[in-house]
């Protein structure tokens, strides 16, 4: 008998229950545009296809070389971060480089 009322007694406990008409999102997507640099301008000199071929996907010769200049110990710790941290595709053998690039341009003298 009691299992002849189970299925009659959900049903109704559904049907007494609020049905939400106006439910607001938790949270919204919305649209990012982001602006990657755009310029014919590469790095300079001996030494630089390494930073050429890895670098200015994501930044611009500008950038880079008005940074600060930082040790070649500091600038290994950049590039690792950038490796590390955010992901950038540079192969091992082109760290090497391009923190060698990087400190002979922009290192502390």
């Amino acid at each position: 008998m009691f299992r002849a009322l189970l299925p009659a007694v959900a049903l109704l406990s559904a049907a007494s229950m609020p049905l939400v008409a106006d439910a607001s999102p938790i949270s919204e997507l919305k649209s990012v545009k982001v602006d990657l640099p755009d310029s014919d301008r590469m790095f300079p000199g001996p030494g630089s296809d390494a930073i050429n071929n890895n670098c200015l996907a994501c930044h611009s010769a500008g950038m880079v070389l008005n940074q600060p200049e930082l040790s070649k110990q500091a600038w290994a710790a950049e590039v690792d971060k950038m490796i590390n941290t955010y992901k950038a595709p540079v192969a091992p053998e082109d760290v090497a480089p391009i923190v060698d690039y990087l400190a002979s341009r922009k290192g502390v003298k």
